[in-house]
Formats: C-alpha cells, structure tokens, sequence
C-alpha cells in the first residue's frame, strides 16, 4: 500500500505542478470570463445616436420607421422573443428593459428628407457631403413605388461595418414596409397579431415514478456541456498516462519500478494520481464557471433581463464524478495499453486517433 501511495504521490505531483498545468487551469476560467464580458462590456459603451437621413417623397414610411425604431418598440420586440419570461415586470424593471434594449438596439435620429423637385442625384450629393463633414451618419432612400416588386431601397453609411444598426434598421423597414401593405389591404395590425398569435406550449417532463415537473431547455446544454468536459479531460489525461509509460520504458525506469513494486500497483498508481490531477483540474473549472455564471445572473438581473437557474440536485453532481471516475479509468487503461505497445509518443499518436474516434461517437 505505502509503494501505492508513493506511486499516486508521484504521479500527482508530476502534473499538477508543471507549468501546462497551471496555465491551462487558472487561463481557463479567466478566458470563459473574458468571453463572457466582453459582448457586455461592448454593448455597455454608450455611443452617440446614428444620425440617418430618410429621402422619401410623402413621408408615411419614415412615420412608421421612426416609431419601429423608438425604444418601445425594441422592449416589445425583446419581450416577444423572450415571452413567458418576461411577464408580470414591475415598473423598474421594465424601465431597465428599456434601457437595454436602447443599449443592445442602439439610439437613431431619424431626419426626412423630401425631394422637392431635386433630381436624385443632387440629393445624394448634398447627403454625401453632410457624411464627409460628419454631420450625418447614414441615409436611406426610399423609392416613390415601394409596393413594387423590383423596389430597390439603398442604404449608404459611413460606417458599414456597424452591422447591428444596419440590421436594425432593415428589420424595422421591414416591418414598416409590411403594416404599409396591411393598411392598403384594410387588415388591421391588431388583428394580424391575433391571427399569428402563438399558442400556449408548455413542456412536463415526467420521471421514472411517473411523477410530472416542470420541463426546461437546460437539461440539453448541461448534459453536453459535462460531456465535452469528460472528453476533453481524458483525451488529455490519457495522453499524460500513455507518455508516462512510453517514458519509462525509453529511460529504463520501469525495470527498477518493477523490482520494487507489482505492476498492478504500478499502473493503478498511475491511474490514481493521473486521475486525483484531473479531478483537481475539473473541480476548480467547475467551480470558476458558478462564480462567472453567478455573476452574469447578478449583472442580468442588474439590467432587467430575466434569468432563470437550472435545478442541480447532489444526486446529479455525484452521477457526473463516478462517470468521470468510470470514464477515465477505462479509456486510461487504453491509453496505458497503447503505450506498453509503442517505443515512442509518434507511434502512439497513430493509435490515439482510434480512442479517440469512440469517444467522439460517445459523445454526439
């Protein structure tokens, strides 16, 4: 037992203090937490409004586009995307609503321009010119037949990369576009809603006593999220397993080992200590990705969007340690076979690729 321990000790210490371990352990959370803010802390600039001009000769669309664009509209439309969650908000809320929505759609200021009697061309010219001396960001050109179906409708920006303002803007010409056609056709907006109301879909999950809960979407994203952490750990540990044998075989270290202890012990030993490694690694990448998701809830709830916590019972946490246990031992045992196989880590590479083969279609 004590020649098992030293082996365990060893093979522990080997890999936790090297410095691709520690690198890959503590830069990994920080880089889920930079992935995690930096869409935030993006969007939480505050930049000015986009200044677009409209050319339209009557003006209905640009009526219909400036309330699209308004940030009422753009709470609505975030509450129909995300409808059973955001019922029953209070006033704060739904204020804080607003100003996500202003911050994640951004702010426009909306000018007509009416062509009264200029050729195309001079108004373009004139526009271009407000966009070289910065007093205009964007403007659109409305044709007088937007009902037709070659209707073209131009969109010129100074910044063209800005694809969230530009996208926006479409999708509220859209849909201006749309409640245009529905009142020439006398259908009114309110009974199109109605029309196209969704239905009441709710999801029970029922388990093995045939008791019913309530269903969520999470289940899925847990399930592989677990199992791709699985693959990635043993893909990596297995390889450590196999070069440490492929190790001692080359240094002539295994012989002594085998006169001083039984290579059953030996190769648990290995096991053991690769896997207490994997396990240290694990544990604090799963602790790293409460904290971060803890505090993105936090910041959620800061800003008004609604969040909803997946149901982890202790039951679940101790099923994913024993199928990582199970898991590990099982394609390590491999790994280590591979490696009594081959005379160097090349070789073994070649062999890998079949293991590796099986886990991937464990895990799709």
């Amino acid at each position: 037992m004590r020649k098992f321990l030293a082996v365990v000790k060893r093979e522990y210490f080997k890999v936790v203090w090297t410095k691709v371990f520690l690198i890959t352990t503590f830069l990994a959370p920080v880089g889920m937490l930079a992935v995690s803010l930096m869409p935030l802390l993006m969007f939480s600039i505050k930049g000015n409004a986009v200044r677009v001009a409209v050319v339209e000769e009557n003006g209905k669309i640009f009526q219909r586009l400036q309330e699209n664009l308004s940030p009422e509209k753009q709470v609505e439309k975030f509450k129909k995307s995300t409808a059973e969650s955001v019922k029953n908000l209070n006033a704060s809320q739904d204020e804080k609503l607003k100003q996500t929505a202003e911050q994640f759609g951004g702010s426009f200021e909306l000018e007509r321009i009416s062509p009264n009697g200029k050729t195309s061309e001079q108004i373009q010219n004139e526009l271009l010119q407000r966009i070289a001396d910065k007093d205009l960001d964007a403007y659109l050109i409305i044709p007088a037949d937007f009902d037709a179906k070659d209707a073209k409708f131009e969109f010129y920006s100074r910044n063209a990369s800005d694809f969230i303002s530009k996208n926006t803007i479409e999708e509220a010409l859209n849909d201006s576009i749309r409640l245009e056609r529905l009142a020439k056709a006398n259908i009114s907006e309110e009974k199109l809603k109605e029309i196209n109301k969704k239905v009441d879909f709710t999801v029970k999950s029922v388990d093995k006593s045939g008791s019913v809960k309530e269903g969520n979407d999470w289940g899925f994203g847990i399930a592989f999220g677990l199992a791709f952490m699985l693959y990635i750990t043993i893909t990596l540990y297995g390889s450590v397993v196999m070069g440490a044998v492929v190790e001692e075989k080359e240094t002539k270290i295994a012989e002594i080992l085998f006169s001083s202890a039984k290579p059953f012990a030996l190769m648990m030993g290995k096991l053991v200590g690769v896997c207490l490694s994997g396990l240290t690694q694990v544990a604090i990448w799963i602790f790293s990705a409460l904290a971060i998701l803890t505090y993105g809830a936090v910041m959620a709830g800061s800003l008004g969007i609604p969040k909803e916590f997946p149901t982890i019972t202790p039951l679940f946490i101790v099923y994913f340690f024993l199928f990582f246990l199970a898991g590990f031992f099982l394609y390590s045992t491999i790994y280590a076979l591979i490696g009594s196989m081959v005379t160097t880590t090349q070789e073994g590479g070649q062999f890998v690729i079949f293991t590796v083969i099986v886990l991937m279609a464990g895990l799709y």
